[in-house]
């Protein structure tokens, strides 16, 4: 019939969408994990940036493969959705993935702030010179909320499952139409509770850098610093001013997609899923082009498949 025409055309278009910034995404994360391993195996060591980094390009690739997966077979092979180990599995992992993703991104911008700017305050000074002992146990925060988060949505979908309520176009646990009772208060306040802390952490942070960052220029200026010392500056600048337009606007999305999805607005849905499949690859990129190790090794390659 005409009406399942649509659904599938817009099915098909919906995977095709997704499945190139999901493959793209991961190809550009897999390029910065396996150059920051290179350089491991080298040095026999890793800085703390650059252990952020990597797990960072880890749990992309991840979130991205389960996500992927999820879509692939919702769209392509739903009954097997019904199977009742598999939708609890692959929910479960991308959202593990999803936290550590959005956590790992929050440690990385107060690292930058941490690192970088240059504040007199007596307690600034000492995480700056603590900040490198700290980076371990803040990504094992990261992990320990993003795993709480994957009990959550397993247990959601058991719940959900054993009570026989029906799904909707899920992209994690957040995308199911179920009623609010009291019975998934708590778990869904936990779920808000870790997307508005790493937001805030992320908001503050980057505020506080970009002002420190700021007053750097500005006083290089009036003394006739070093242009290069100056340009370093504001491409810093640059680099965190387009990671929080990028992180508020996921932000937004995620809540969006909440909303828009028990809605059924099946078109919004899908705009709003191209913004947060592609923030993991698009981030990653600006990472890579801000990072001159990075930046160097893909130069090369890109000169060498020139050649």
């Amino acid at each position: 019939s005409p009406q399942q025409s649509n659904v599938t055309t817009y099915g098909d278009a919906t995977l095709a969408i997704i499945s190139l910034e999901a493959f793209a995404g991961m190809w550009i994360n897999a390029f910065m994990v396996c150059v920051l391993c290179i350089g491991w195996v080298n040095k026999k060591t890793l800085n703390s940036n650059e252990k952020i980094l990597l797990l960072l390009g880890c749990s992309r690739i991840s979130f991205l493969g389960f996500s992927w997966v999820y879509n692939f077979l919702y769209i392509i092979y739903p009954n097997y959705l019904h199977v009742y180990t598999i939708i609890q599995l692959l929910a479960s992992f991308a959202t593990f993935f999803n936290y550590s993703n959005l956590c790992i991104s929050a440690c990385l911008c107060v690292f930058y702030c941490i690192k970088i700017a240059n504040f007199r305050n007596s307690f600034f000074i000492y995480l700056k010179v603590k900040i490198d002992r700290m980076v371990p146990w803040l990504l094992l925060g990261s992990g320990v909320l993003a795993l709480a988060m994957g009990i959550v949505t397993y247990n959601i979908h058991k719940a959900l499952q054993s009570n026989n309520f029906d799904f909707t176009c899920l992209r994690n646990f957040w995308e199911s139409s179920i009623k609010m009772d009291k019975h998934f208060f708590p778990s869904f306040f936990l779920a808000g509770f870790g997307y508005a802390a790493s937001f805030m952490a992320v908001i503050f942070a980057a505020v506080f850098l970009l002002f420190s960052l700021w007053r750097h220029k500005c006083k290089m200026q009036t003394n006739s610093m070093n242009s290069l010392s100056m340009e370093a500056h504001i491409r810093a600048m640059k680099t965190i001013l387009s990671f929080l337009v990028m992180y508020s606007i996921n932000f937004v999305c995620l809540i969006m997609a909440i909303i828009y999805t028990t809605m059924n607005e099946n078109t919004m849905t899908l705009l709003i899923s191209i913004y947060v499949y592609a923030f993991p690859g698009v981030h990653s990129f600006i990472l890579i082009f801000s990072n001159p190790k990075l930046e160097k090794a893909l130069l090369k390659i890109l000169s060498c498949v020139k050649c």
